[in-house]
């Protein structure tokens, strides 16, 4: 496989000329003028797409409201200022504060487009990407240009992370009341999309988009924003569905604790929040916005350290971020239980699944017999000598990692297909779930998390640098795309014409209210597969029935 070329200004040379095309237009937005570039040069397309033919514009960078610094700091999106001259929509915008990007900036809520549309009234379905915590919209594996190949936009954003969109306190719950009748801080990163949804309904036709048919997808801490979006009151009307990678979870599953998809309750928010606020030697929020960003950088993505929980996630999912999404009864009105049993607040179709590596499983598992009885002990208490039976080491440490591993990913299918069944007690709409089992070349990871998105959204072309892909994996990547553009075109993944390989796309049944308990597995193999053995499936149901749920 070519070389990719990375740059930008590479990707603007050398495209051959086609009669209809948005990047030599200046566009009008809600805010002002914009004008994209010419995405695709000829080479890459040869070298990545069979030569075919592209109009593939990109817009980056484009502002979709205020800075956030200082006087607007912890406090819903505001509104832009309008500019007259056209801006230059080639190259994307600063990351939001964080300490593991060094291109920052509170002035940090743009977005970009990708868009094969050849004129504005092309219609195009529309996806909207969220990137995992931490994360910038500027990274390869989220990047657009195979996405609208397939004729879906794709839109990526910035949006607060840590102390920054999820700090929460008094003050901030006064202010809320004021502009909004609820006492709600806590969840500005939530906000942050919003706004991205309310900017598409306002201008994506303009880059030829369907604002009819949005559809928000996400990965890790981006797969709870589409949860929080699908149970949020405050989206509805402003998407269609949503793709939530790794993943929505069942609510009594303990993993909740320590990933991204959580949340915590606002008495614990306002604790994390003054706890953060002290350590700056300030004691209003009044005083905070006078702060510079630099010196707020410091402890605003503080993990747990000293949790109750240490041993499950210390083992299983990394320690538990402090500032996360706050159950405000506003933003997030109320528990995954709750929503799981009510109902959504948007019935729409939806897509969750996992990867096999992930989630406490590794392929770099490596246990004492010991250590896996002590463990493995600690997490199923009075239900251990089953899990033992069901999982045993044989005084193994070889068997003793596979069976940790076994279990952990048992737990995750077990955990989705729970919820599915039961979404289907409140709700209407289809539901899928999946199980990703490949493993990019050239690493050690497995399936590792995060490894399905490049194959998902066709965007090797912009990793293969990074990994020696092969030409299975350019054919994984035929099937995972198409199905990911068909939902987006016809909130199924089976129909939509997005196939382009020289297979048949195998059928991805929806969940059943019947229980069936099986799960499409995507990538080494497309095909339905059992989530896990009866008796393992019970046990884990037995499991998550003796906890606390979220």
């Amino acid at each position: 496989m070519a070389p990719l070329v990375n740059t930008l200004t590479s990707l603007v040379l050398g495209a051959g000329v086609v009669q209809a095309q948005l990047w030599d237009k200046v566009i009008q937005t809600s805010y002002g003028p914009v004008e994209g570039y010419q995405y695709f040069n000829q080479s890459t397309l040869d070298a990545y797409f069979n030569g075919a033919e592209s109009n593939v514009a990109a817009f980056l960078g484009i502002p979709f409201a205020a800075d956030t610094g200082y006087q607007n700091r912890w406090k819903a999106p505001q509104p832009r200022e309008v500019w007259n001259e056209t801006l230059k929509a080639t190259k994307f915008g600063p990351a939001c504060p964080t300490s593991s990007q060094s291109y920052i900036s509170e002035d940090c809520l743009s977005l970009n487009i990708w868009t094969n549309a050849k004129t504005s009234n092309a219609k195009l379905p529309v996806m909207v990407w969220n990137q995992g915590s931490d994360e910038t919209s500027d990274n390869p594996w989220w990047h657009g240009g195979g996405m609208a190949l397939k004729d879906v936009i794709l839109v990526s954003f910035n949006r607060r992370d840590d102390a920054f969109g999820y700090l929460a306190s008094p003050e901030l719950n006064e202010e809320g009341y004021k502009a909004t009748g609820h006492e709600t801080s806590g969840n500005y990163g939530i906000l942050d999309q919003l706004e991205v949804l309310k900017w598409v309904q306002k201008n994506i036709a303009k880059f030829g988009g369907d604002p009819n048919r949005v559809t928000i997808a996400g990965q890790s801490f981006g797969s709870s924003q589409v949860y929080h979006a699908v149970n949020s009151p405050l989206f509805t009307g402003y998407f269609t569905g949503g793709i939530s990678q790794s993943g929505i979870r069942y609510p009594y599953d303990t993993m909740l604790a320590g990933l991204a998809t959580s949340y915590v309750n606002m008495s614990t928010a306002i604790s994390n929040s003054a706890a953060y606020i002290k350590s700056h030697n300030v004691s209003t929020i009044a005083e905070m916005r006078t702060l510079s960003m630099e010196s707020l950088i410091d402890g605003a993505s503080d993990r747990v350290t000293n949790s109750s929980i240490w041993w499950v996630t210390a083992l299983s999912a990394g320690y538990p971020l402090i500032f996360k999404p706050v159950l405000d009864n506003y933003v997030l009105p109320s528990t995954y239980l709750e929503t799981l049993i009510n109902g959504p607040a948007n019935d729409v179709p939806v897509v969750t699944g996992n990867t096999k590596d992930e989630s406490g499983a590794s392929t770099t598992t490596d246990y004492t017999v010991a250590e896996y009885e002590y463990y493995c002990g600690l997490k199923y208490g009075n239900l251990s000598s089953e899990y033992f039976k069901l999982y045993p080491d044989h005084n193994n440490e070889t068997i003793a990692s596979r069976a940790w591993n076994a279990a952990a990913r048992d737990l995750s299918l077990v955990g989705s297909w729970a919820y599915a069944t039961d979404w289907y007690k409140s709700a209407t709409s289809d539901f899928y779930t999946y199980y990703w089992t490949h493993a990019p070349p050239g690493q050690d990871q497995g399936a590792f998390h995060q490894s399905e998105i490049m194959y998902a959204l066709n965007a090797l072309y912009a990793n293969d640098d990074s990994y020696p892909f092969t030409e299975t994996d350019y054919e994984i990547q035929e099937h995972m795309s198409a199905y990911w553009a068909n939902f987006a075109k016809t909130l199924s993944p089976n129909n939509g014409g997005s196939y382009n390989g020289s297979k048949t796309l195998p059928r991805w049944s929806p969940n059943s209210a019947n229980g069936t308990q099986v799960v499409m597995e995507l990538g080494n193999k497309f095909k339905s597969v059992p989530i896990a053995k009866p008796k393992q499936v019970k046990f884990m149901m037995d499991y998550f029935h003796q906890q606390v749920p979220y």
